[in-house]
């Protein structure tokens, strides 16, 4: 399909694990792509996206800032598709107001401010997460793009938090009817091959299981999707008139034993947990021991251990046509991936 705008598709946040991702998709169907980075270090943090066939010819950057709103306006100007992929996303934090929800919320106001201001601006997809709507999972509850997170705090899940502050501002601002639409895509945990070194928190976990990292396997769950499979959502998002309101990314949940299982049918080799702390003396010392883990870690593993979240991501598959990817292709993907950029050790030789 041959791009559906001549103007360039802005990405906010360029040198993220999403939006590197988002750009490489967008290049490869023939779009120009404006990304924002922050300076020589995004720049330099995208050496393979500019190696890309066509970057030198339809790939811009350009210094924006989420806290600098003459700097968006700037970025986003001559644009008709917005992608805001840029929010932070750490779970060891000071100040959670300060370090969280303040830049979610202001850079999402601001991004969605200078889109109104440039007036040509007719569609803009928003990376949020699933993180807005459910904060711990709850064996009653199925998430589905009408499910809203209700719980989350500054002093309870701090992060996801901000992640619901920020969407509600962006649909406030949407129900203002600014010019533009407004569309959601809230992934589950991102994972997958990266394209910039820095190592996102998802894959983080991807890492820490192959790194032995882990005592043991613990009762957690997550819920997995590959980063290209949240890249495409994003790309048939902007290009599908009728793609409307909140869209669900997710792809499969899996507890930590039946990962570490996985990964190690599909990546032999590499120093998984064997331990079984996922019963109900594991889970008293794994929640008597969180004390010790960063404010961000602890609230997570209070508010998940032992649950396993259920979602319904039919609406994203019968609107977007998003087909997710196996998820053993994309975890052997991850781990071949973390190896190569030095943020897992290589796999020890397996006997035949």
């Amino acid at each position: 399909m041959p791009p559906i705008v001549s103007t360039p598709v802005c990405v906010t946040g360029a040198s993220g694990f999403v939006a590197s991702q988002l750009i490489a998709l967008l290049l490869e169907r023939g779009y120009r792509v404006r990304g924002t980075v922050r300076g020589e270090k995004g720049r330099k943090a995208l050496a393979k996206v500019l190696a890309l066939p066509g970057a030198s010819e339809r790939l811009e950057l350009v210094d924006a800032d989420l806290l600098d709103p003459p700097s968006l306006e700037r970025a986003v100007k001559g644009c008709e598709i917005v992608m805001h992929t840029a929010s932070p996303y750490f779970m060891a934090y000071k100040d959670p107001q300060k370090d969280l929800v303040d830049p979610a919320v202001k850079g999402t106001r601001d991004v969605l401010a200078a889109c109104t201001a440039a007036g040509g601006v007719k569609r803009v997809v928003l990376t949020s997460s699933v993180a807005a709507m459910t904060d711990e999972p709850d064996e009653g509850q199925l998430i589905t793009e009408s499910t809203w997170n209700e719980k989350s705090s500054l002093e309870r899940n701090a992060y996801y938090f901000s992640k619901v502050q920020a969407e509600k501002e962006a649909w406030r601002i949407a129900d203002e009817k600014p010019g533009f639409d407004l569309v959601v895509i809230n992934p589950f945990m991102v994972i997958g091959p990266s394209l910039v070194p820095s190592l996102n928190e998802s894959n983080k976990v991807i890492a820490d299981v192959v790194g032995g990292k882990y005592p043991g396997i613990v009762s957690l769950a997550w819920g997995f999707v590959d980063v290209r499979d949240v890249a495409r959502a994003h790309l048939e998002a902007a290009e599908r008139k009728e793609a409307k309101g909140r869209y669900l990314c997710a792809n499969v949940t899996m507890t930590m034993r039946e990962l570490v299982g996985r990964i190690a049918r599909v990546a032999p080799g590499h120093k998984v947990p064997k331990m079984g702390f996922d019963n109900g003396i594991g889970n008293f010392f794994t929640r008597a021991g969180s004390v010790f883990y960063p404010r961000g870690a602890r609230d997570f593993i209070r508010t998940h251990l032992g649950r396993v979240p259920r979602f319904d991501n039919s609406k994203i598959q019968r609107e977007l046509g998003v087909q997710f990817t196996d998820i053993d292709v994309t975890l052997r993907d991850a781990v071949d991936d973390l190896v190569r950029w030095g943020h897992a050790p290589a796999a020890r030789s397996v006997a035949a």
